[in-house]
């Protein structure tokens, strides 16, 4: 079964995707050829993205590394990059069965009302893992690493229901789409909470800025595309220590800011093909379910946050954060943990944090502000069990991906700095038994109520229609 899963893995998000789109899209009632083309453009959008992720982390990698060795920022826990979580996520007694046992849970799920998503994710499912990798390394209980990733699959699923409307209403072509990423979901407590708060500060509530009237309001500086060449020379720059080597540098200074400019620019083109490979298996699912399943209506297809990224005020907040970010490793006291790798992880923070602030990159930055400072002593909090992981991984596969230098720890922004995988773990491994009584019973009543939502929507829907029908008699 390891095996199994193994290979399947192996093949990555741009291999995996077209095969289940493609098999989906037969399965509902869409011609081979078409099922095929929506399949072959979600693969692309995939290896676009990935080569333009690529290019941010090839471009900015080597600065910020110039810029640690120059100004002496030294700190001791290692930044291993998603890949790498990701590696040993997978390559763990969880890792290897976690796709069938979450699959299964999202089956039981759906059987018992208490979520309206589909996951089909499957790439994704690595974050279940690595939450219940870390807990299994720190417990030494496989059953204990289990029940940490079940929590977090069944925590994610519901939030993916109650973000739904809001993510269908603010992201334009999305109907029937939820986003059961437990990374973005995370940050939805404190999108939800920081946003009511902003909302009530004079001035702040009145100011309405998204990406697309900073382009009104301060022209070429308000484009994507010009505040990335800007913050790449701007890094740039920090990577010399005298003007005159700023000079002899202009050629590469002037390079990382067009590299910079051109991931801006790429990522929502990108994500063009997502949508165009996505709308016609969406559209087939829905008209398949009003067909054939009575009081099925209001399902969703879990996907990928990958879909959105590509939103003007994701970036423009994501590009700001990542040297504020790397300002606040150094000057936070108690912070370990200096992100180099995960930063281009960055865009993954916000697909679900910006129907709350409907786009307004002001309040946006704040929450992302909030945020990354919280994850950055997440991280540093958990590193001592990823690196039992980590080790554990490198010693029976030598993987070189997890190997984590001598005297350091390792860590990842990814997931690692979530606070939904930090309180799960706490209160398995912290808590002991008082809080995995109150993870259940948490659980438990999120489950209850998103039944009561669900089971609520679909009588008025039943309603509405039987309303519809009997006005058109």
């Amino acid at each position: 079964m390891e095996d199994v899963f193994a290979y399947i893995i192996s093949l990555g998000a741009a291999v995996m995707m077209p095969v289940i789109f493609t098999v989906l899209g037969v399965c509902i009632g869409i011609r081979l050829g078409d099922a095929l083309k929506a399949g072959l453009k979600v693969g692309v959008g995939f290896v676009g993205l990935s080569i333009v992720t690529a290019l941010l982390t090839s471009a900015l990698g080597p600065a910020l590394n110039s810029v640690v060795d120059i100004y002496h920022l030294q700190l001791h826990v290692f930044d291993m990059g998603w890949p790498a979580a990701a590696a040993v996520a997978y390559n763990t007694a969880v890792g290897a069965l976690i796709i069938p046992v979450c699959l299964g849970v999202n089956i039981l799920m759906l059987l018992t009302k208490t979520t309206r998503t589909v996951n089909i994710d499957l790439w994704n499912y690595w974050h279940f893992a690595f939450i219940g990798a870390v807990i299994y390394f720190a417990s030494g209980s496989l059953a204990w690493g289990f029940f940490g990733a079940i929590v977090c699959y069944i925590i994610t699923l519901i939030l993916a229901d109650m973000t739904a409307k809001k993510f269908q209403g603010y992201y334009k072509d999305m109907d029937g789409i939820s986003i059961p990423q437990p990374f973005c979901a995370g940050f939805v407590p404190f999108a939800w909470a920081i946003n009511k708060w902003l909302d009530k500060i004079p001035g702040i509530n009145r100011l309405e800025i998204d990406a697309e009237g900073m382009k009104k309001k301060f022209g070429l500086l308000g484009e994507p595309l010009f505040l990335g060449v800007i913050v790449g020379v701007a890094i740039g720059c920090l990577t010399c220590t005298s003007w005159a080597e700023i000079v002899d540098k202009i050629p590469y200074i002037l390079g990382l800011g067009i590299k910079m400019g051109a991931v801006m620019e790429l990522i929502p083109r990108v994500t063009v093909l997502f949508i165009e490979g996505l709308k016609p298996i969406s559209d087939a699912t829905r008209s398949l379910i009003a067909r054939k399943f009575k009081g099925a209506e209001g399902l969703n297809i879990g996907m990928s946050p990958a879909l959105v990224i590509g939103n003007p005020t994701t970036l423009v907040v994501s590009l700001l954060l990542i040297p504020v970010t790397l300002l606040l490793a150094v000057v936070l006291p108690g912070n370990q943990f200096l992100p180099l790798a995960s930063l281009a992880g960055m865009f993954y923070v916000f697909p679900l944090v910006l129907p709350f602030t409907k786009g307004n990159v002001l309040k946006t930055f704040i929450i992302g502000l909030v945020v990354m400072a919280l994850g950055l002593y997440l991280v540093t909090n958990v590193a001592p069990w990823f690196t039992l992981a980590a080790k554990d991984v490198y010693a029976v596969t030598g993987d070189g991906a997890v190997a984590i230098p001598d005297g350091f720890a390792g860590g990842s922004l990814d997931f690692a700095s979530s606070p939904l995988a930090w309180v799960i773990f706490q209160c398995v491994h912290g808590l002991k038994w008082i809080g995995t009584g109150l993870l259940i019973a948490g659980t438990m009543a999120m489950m209850w109520w998103n039944r009561v939502l669900i089971v609520r929507n679909q009588r008025a829907m039943e309603a509405a229609k039987s309303t519809k029908i009997q006005s058109e008699e």
